[in-house]
């Protein structure tokens, strides 16, 4: 390779190692890292010579090529020259002193050349630094900077250095006069002394043995001197900071006389820093080397420090930790460092100042005391060893503090003490309860609280948590507390208030129990006559029995409780054992597989009892189980404040006294319990119940005795209240108290032996129950005088209007809910009315004009829920026809035979059977229909609409009967009233809830509608759009007539065809355009149509019309898609409906409706309604309907087309669109073949391939493609057509997206599969060549179809000399699309390069190609180059020059993944390529391409142009 290339290549890299993109600088600096390593000479001297000759060139710039200088260095350090050594040692001298200034970057990375050398060459390096470190002559910063980091980076080789150098450096200290330097001087010292130390402590590895402190300490002491007395003072505190690091590094060095000396103005100085400083880590860090200092030369000054010392160390621990801030950390940890040394050298001041400052108050003061004391007892536990006593005495204070920050250092203090034996000591159990107690604490946040923004909180949860963890690891992990914690723990299990440590306390008893059992030690058996403090074993049992009722309560405390319990059992009592072992795992076992949601809560409480009970008859011991009675009694009010557990202890109180055989401890025991009963809350009183009624299962007499005794105490007597100045003591405590001893007496007569019971009912408990509670009398009087005051003032008036205004007021009461003021109202009615007839006297020609508004006031309560009021409604209906009778003018003893059937009715209505009140009342309305006048008709009609809504479902439900039954009768003459009543209907159905009553206005709709069609659908189409809930319900009635059904579904029909579906408007006065807004009545049609589908019952025509109606509505729906809804200013949601949404949606339904499930299955699993609506997936979503009918609806499709056909004529583009897109995807199916629509579908698309529109012609074109899927077989006989349609497909030039074109490319791939190669030989170049200019097309889809179809074109031009010239002329395009953005794209590449793989003439690449090339499988594709670059060289050597000038090419591709690529591809081929290939490549051109691309806007390609440049060597 050509030197000029690899430094024009260089060269350029050196340019752009400035690169505004960090990647690509990085890339750029690996590449002459690269290129470096392979020539590091002459890489360097490139690098030196840019330097030399670009003197202005810009800091940052300069920084990147000496930082690539370094990397150079850093890894060919042994293969460099001596000579270029040298002049890079020069250059970075001079580079780093060349500005008096300091310029930190610059200066920095020249001094990092000076130190990478200096690994390997001390001597040059010190040389030349040396040389610019003279006496008397002020240094350049970073030479000092650059002898710092020597003697960190190379200690061996620099520390002989050390002595010349603070030799000549001390008299530099009082010429630095700004603070910078005097910084740099520091910082030198600071790490001479590091340094220093290093080499002491590693004499044996060290090159000079010999080297002792002394030979430094005068120098030291010398610097020390200045720094501490002069610079310390500074009022910069980076300055003051590092010197103060200084000193403290220093103090190692100097002579132990001098320190002993200075140790009184030192640690004052340094602890003054802390004031100024906010870096605190670096002060303690040299603090706690002045002491390790002077402790190591045993000092005796110190201890006239130790006062100011600790006051400063101590507000340093004090200081807030920030974990996310390591300083702060480091700091806390040197500081605790400080108090290990002062504790190891001064231990009882140091203990006891820290025991008094835990007597200080303030939160972090003793979160400090108490770091300090952790870090003591562990890292100092020898001098601790004495003071054990005075420590737990200490910890008293701060366990008492509320903040839970302290509490949790409190419990870190505790963990410490009990590793170090301070639990066995006296005084130790109070850290245990310390513990326990924080172990039981509640959520911090209940509900109402809101979080606090502290960042330190510790919140409850978090304390519990790891007192939890403590409490385990002290069971676990610290054996010599076995005896402080067993049996001591179980203390903790009773008392309420540590009910949520319950879990932790269990597991841990558990842990001891087992471990004390198992190896036999006698200390398991507990003597609980010695732990006076422990509860009973009795009250033990108690409580975890309760526990595991309610096992997901207290943080899931019932496992742990029932597994505690068995190891307790013999200690509890020896005849437990057994059951226990039988019964608990059984239990534990069921837990397991339960949640909290999923556990039966009765069931598990019934297992619990039998575990109980089974218990209390093994322990067989009457004495025991009367003191577990007592002592459960007792132990009830530790529960009032959890009701549930209490009303479940209550229960093993009933269990227990089953089984005590005492029966004075059991009336005892049920007084007790009667008497600290809460009667106040219903659980309580319940738990009461059951408790006395399980009791009574076993001493029936015992208990009633004490029920009655009880029923007559002073419990049910009101007292006065104290000093009178309530009323008497409150009525509903007494109610609440007598409402206990009802249930009592209920529960008791459903646990006693039934043989028991029977004969007592009636005696005791009936007997106790009445005296205290009465039924409410009726006051039969007060009616009688109410109804005689009624009649009296009718008489006053007895006229229609007399009666109506008394009417008036009883009126309202017949809805009332309440029965008994129906009863009142509906008896008053009734004698008024009978009144009234009795006292008639018609004059002339007067009507009775309210008979209407009564009928529909008084028949729907002939269903009411009463019986008296439905006898009283009968009599009143009755009545009322008499009395219409008379003003016909029939005489008063006329007898009517309709009328007089009605009473016979009465009968039939003591049936409360809903079916037999409706007919009834259908019989009823038929003799009103008879006698009731024409003009009367209209008022009770709208009267029965009211009673639709009445307050008895009954009675609303009778109202629907009577208004259906009179419609059907008389409804033909109400034309007029129609849009009135359905007006009414309307508004009624917005306030029924009844779903009966509502499917009975359907039926009133679909009455009118059998009765005045026109009308009732002219009515229903004009209301607003979208229809409300109840316009839809009513267009759904109508679908359950079928005959009426059918009727609508073909005025739908025809009115669609005929009407325009929308009409263009202009989308506003300012802006141009046109909008297609739908026209109502067809959209009100639609919506209509898709709500009568909905009715179940209209399957049958929709079955019978489901070609035309399946047309009418995709057609109707092509027509809707991208069409606005109209705007209808009086209704604000007009615009929310979607018209293309009701068409898809009515659709959806009919399909349903024909019982097509697989077709409906398939369309939703595709989300194909979603794609129909929109305009642009509208043709996707058809396409997806045809789809499915042909795959599972197949026979249904002739007619389908015979129906559609007729559209693809018609004058909307968007209906052809829809027709075509249908027609197109039916090609695709083979089923049309199977049906002979073959030829009529072909036929059709020929047509459309000349339409005006060209999504027509593209959806044409797409469905000729499709017989190559559908039809393969019929390819052949349409192949003239196919390739002259698809051909000129490739031309068209009307074609805005080339959609068009897209589908002949991709229509031609399918039909190529299929075509004999006779009809296709003689045009494969000829396609070809068409398809090339595609291959770059800016559209993805465009790319991908011609890639796929140069693949399909292989089998046609295997085995020809001009087919294979024409791939590896797109060899290359094929190989860099493989990275194309578009992943369809790059899996045509695949798919192309595959089948064309034979065609190539290289087996390799065959081979590679077939093996990695595959659509699904992710592709490594640099690998992939390289590996395809070594194959190329290997067996088309000549072609090499033709490929790499067409790789070239690419580097002005639009796509920048494309360019990358072409990058990548040149890279590999270098880096492969033979010397003797070499020749074939002009590596002029290539080293040009390359510095172009590394001026890329893209910053990928500039790195893939910086990365291919690497190869260059």
């Amino acid at each position: 390779m050509d030197n000029t290339d690899v430094e024009q290549v260089t060269l350029a890299l050196l340019d752009a190692a400035n690169d505004k993109d960090s990647e690509v600088q990085d890339q750029v600096r690996k590449s002459m890292l690269t290129l470096g390593k392979q020539q590091p000479d002459r890489v360097l001297a490139m690098c030196q010579d840019y330097l030399l000759k670009n003197p202005k060139l810009v800091v940052s710039h300069r920084v990147v090529i000496l930082q690539t200088i370094k990397l150079i260095v850093g890894c060919r350090i042994e293969e460099i020259s001596a000579p270029r050594i040298k002049s890079i040692i020069s250059l970075a001298s001079d580079e780093m002193t060349r500005s008096k200034e300091v310029i930190p970057d610059w200066q920095q990375a020249a001094s990092n050349i000076l130190v990478a050398v200096g690994n390997k060459h001390i001597n040059d390096i010190m040389e030349e630094i040396l040389s610019k470190f003279q006496p008397g002559v002020l240094p350049h910063f970073f030479v000092v900077q650059t002898l710092t980091n020597l003697s960190d980076s190379n200690v061996y080789g620099m520390v002989p250095f050390l002595n010349a150098i603070l030799g000549t450096m001390l008299p530099m200290l009082g010429m630095a006069r700004q603070d910078n330097m005097k910084w740099v001087f520091s910082s030198a010292l600071c790490h001479f002394s590091d340094s220093i130390l290093e080499y002491l402590a590693n004499l044996d590895k060290a090159p000079d043995p010999t080297v002792r402190k002394d030979t430094f300490s005068g120098e030291i002491y010398a610097a020390f001197d200045i720094l501490f007395n002069n610079w310390l003072q500074s009022r910069e505190h980076k300055l003051r900071l590092t010197v103060g690091e200084a000193v403290g590094s220093m103090c190692h060095l100097m002579a132990s006389d001098k320190l002993e000396e200075q140790i009184p103005r030192i640690i004052p100085a340094i602890v003054s820093l802390y004031k100024k400083n906010t870096e605190h880590y670096v002060i303690s860090k040299s603090l706690c080397h002045v002491l390790e200092a002077s402790v190591n030369m045993g000092s005796r000054v110190l201890e006239t420090q130790v006062d100011n010392l600790l006051l400063a160390l101590h507000q340093q621990v004090s200081a807030l930790v920030d974990y996310s801030d390591p300083p702060t950390v480091k700091n806390h940890n040197e500081a605790l460092r400080c108090f290990s040394l002062l504790a190891n050298s001064f231990p009882d001041r140091t203990v006891m100042y820290v025991l008094q400052k835990l007597e200080n108050s303030n939160e972090r003061s003793r979160m400090g005391s108490l770091a300090v004391l952790r870090h003591l007892i562990n890292s100092s536990s020898f001098t601790m060893e004495s003071k054990k006593l005075l420590i737990l005495a200490s910890i008293r204070q701060p366990m008492a503090d509320h903040s839970n920050k302290v509490k949790r250092c409190v419990v870190q203090v505790i963990s410490a003490m009990a590793h170090h034996g301070y639990l066995e000591l006296e005084g130790g159990e109070l850290l245990v309860r310390f513990i326990v107690q924080n172990c039981a604490l509640h959520d911090t946040y209940q509900s109402h609280h809101r979080p606090t923004t502290d960042p330190e909180e510790v919140t409850n949860e978090a304390l519990r948590t790891m007192c939890d963890s403590t409490l385990h690891l002290l069971t676990t992990t610290v054996g010599r507390l076995a005896d402080v914690l067993w049996p001591k723990l179980l203390y903790y299990l009773t008392p309420s208030q540590y009910s949520n440590a319950t879990t932790p306390l269990c597991k841990s008893l558990i842990v001891l129990g087992n471990k004390k059992k198992s190896n036999q030690e006698p200390s398991f058996k507990i003597d609980f006559t010695q732990e006076v403090n422990l509860p009973s074993p009795q009250t033990l049992m108690i409580r975890l029995l309760v526990n595991a009722a309610f096992p997901f309560n207290s943080r899931g405390h019932g496992p742990p409780s029932l597994s505690l319990l068995q190891i307790l059992s013999i200690n509890i009592h020896p005849n437990t054992e057994t059951v226990w072992e039988k019964e608990i795992p059984l239990l534990l076992s069921l837990l397991d597989e339960s949640t909290a949601e999923s556990l039966d809560k009765k069931q598990w409480y019934e297992k619990m009892l039998e575990l109980l009970s089974n218990t209390l008859v093994s322990i067989g011991d009457d004495k025991w189980v009367c003191q577990f009675a007592a002592e459960a009694t007792r132990y009830l009010s530790t529960y009032n404040n959890a009701l549930e557990e209490k009303s479940f202890l209550y229960r093993c109180i009933g269990v227990t006294l089953q089984q005590c055989f005492n029966k004075e401890v059991v009336k005892k025991q049920l007084q007790e319990v009667l008497l600290v009963a809460r009667h106040n809350d219903a659980i309580e009183r319940e738990g009461v119940a059951i408790g006395v009624g399980l009791c009574a299962s076993s001493h029936l007499e015992g208990t009633l005795a004490k029920l009655d005794e009880y029923g007559k105490s002073d419990a049910f007597k009101k007292s006065p209240s104290i000093f009178n100045l309530l009323k008497e003591r409150n009525e509903v405590e007494v109610e609440k108290v007598k409402s206990t001893l009802i249930l009592c007496y209920g529960h008791v007569a459903l646990n006693a032996p039934s043989e028991k019971i029977l004969n007592r009912i009636d005696q005791d408990i009936l007997r106790c129950i009445s005296k205290h509670f009465n039924t409410k009398a009726l006051y039969k009087d007060t009616l009688a005088a109410l109804q005689e005051l009624l009649r009296s003032m009718l008489a006053r008036d007895p006229s229609p209007d007399g009666f109506q205004s008394i009417f008036k007021h009883i009126e309202s009461w017949l809805g009332s809910v309440h029965d008994h003021e129906r009863e009142r109202a509906i008896t008053a009615t009734s004698n008024l009315l009978a009144y009234y007839l009795q006292n008639l006297n018609v004059k002339s020609m007067v009507s009775f004009h309210n008979l209407g508004a009564l009928l529909g006031r008084l028949s729907p309560r002939c269903s009411d829920p009463q019986l008296a009021v439905r006898a009283a409604a009968v009599n009143c209906i009755y009545t009322l026809l008499g009395i219409q009778l008379r003003y016909e003018g029939f005489s008063l003893d006329y007898k009517d035979e309709a009328v007089e059937s009605l009473p016979s009715l009465k009968e039939a209505l003591e049936n409360p059977d809903h079916s037999v009140l409706y007919k009834t009342c259908s019989d009823l309305t038929k003799v009103m229909s008879k006698r009731l006048p024409q003009q009367q008709l209209t008022t009770l009609v709208f009267m029965l609409f009211e009673g639709l809504v009445d307050s008895q479902t009954n009675c609303c439900r009778a109202s629907s009967v009577i208004l259906n039954t009179l419609l059907k009768n008389r409804g033909a003459g109400l034309q007029d009233l129609v849009p009135e009543m359905l007006e009414v209907l309307h508004v009624r159905l917005q306030s029924i809830t009844e779903e009966q009553v509502r499917v009975a206005v359907g039926q009133t709709v679909l009455i009118l509608a059998s009765q005045h069609l026109q009308t009732v659908i002219n009515v229903l189409v004009n209301q607003p759009l979208p229809y409300d809930s109840w316009t839809s319900e009513m267009w759904m009635a109508l679908g359950a007539d079928p005959f009426v059904a059918s009727q609508i579904i073909e005025m739908v029909m025809e009115k669609l065809v005929i009407m325009a579906p929308y009409v263009d408007k202009k989308e506003s006065m300012m802006r141009g355009g046109m909008t297609k807004v739908a026209t109502n009545q067809p959209l009100a049609m639609t919506c209509g149509l898709k709500e009568l589908l909905l009715n179940g019952q209209s399957q049958e025509p929709a079955v019978s019309l489901f070609p035309q109606l399946f047309s009418c509505l995709t057609i109707r729906l092509g027509a809707s898609v991208g069409v606005m809804p109209p705007k209808d200013k009086t209704h604000k949601h007009s615009g929310s409906l979607h018209v293309a949404g009701v068409a898809a949606e009515a659709l959806r339904i009919l399909l349903a409706r024909a019982q097509l499930d697989e077709v409906m299955k398939r369309l939703d699993e595709d989300n194909a309604w979603d794609a129909l609506k929109e305009q642009n997936t509208h043709i996707t979503g058809v396409t997806l309907l045809a789809r499915a009918l042909a795959k599972h609806a197949g026979p249904r499709l002739p007619a389908i087309a015979e129906c559609l056909c007729p559209s693809l004529n018609n004058i909307y583009e968007s209906q052809r669109i829809t027709v075509t897109a249908f027609f197109s995807e039916l090609l695709n199916h083979h089923v049309v073949t199977e049906l002979m629509l073959i030829d009529v579908l072909m036929n059709n698309m020929m047509e459309r391939i000349s339409d005006p529109c060209c999504t027509v012609r593209m959806l044409a074109v797409r469905g000729l493609g499709n017989i190559a899927v559908g039809s393969p077989e019929k390819v052949n006989k349409y192949a003239k057509e196919l390739l002259a349609a698809m051909s000129s497909g490739m031309e068209e030039k009307d074609d805005p997206g080339k959609l068009i074109t897209l589908e002949a490319m991709s229509g031609l791939s399918k039909v190529l599969l299929h075509l004999d190669k006779k009809n296709v030989h003689l045009l494969v170049v000829y396609i070809f060549m068409k398809i090339k200019p595609f291959l770059e097309s800016d559209n993805d889809d465009i790319r991908c179809a011609s890639i796929l179809l140069m693949g399909n074109l292989s089998k046609f031009g295997s085995g020809e000399q001009v087919f294979k010239d024409q791939i590896h002329n797109v060899l290359v395009s094929l190989l860099l699309h493989l990275v194309d953005p578009n992943a369809h794209v790059v899996k045509a590449c695949k798919y192309a390069m595959r089948v064309c793989a034979p065609v190539v003439g290289s087996e390799q690449i065959t081979t590679m190609f077939q093996n990695h090339l595959h659509e699904d499988k992710s592709l490594h594709y640099g690998e992939f180059i390289n590996d395809l670059t070594k194959y190329l060289i290997q067996d088309f050597p000549g072609m090499l020059n033709f490929y790499h000038i067409s790789v070239i090419q690419f580097f002005k591709s639009n796509w920048p993944e494309v360019r990358a690529a072409a990058a990548m591809f040149i890279g590999f081929l270098l880096g492969n390529i033979q010397q003797e290939h070499l020749s074939h490549l002009n590596m002029g051109t290539i080293s040009k391409g390359l510095v172009m691309l590394l001026q890329d806007p893209d910053p990928v390609v500039r790195m893939k142009a910086a990365e291919a440049m690497g190869h260059f060597h």
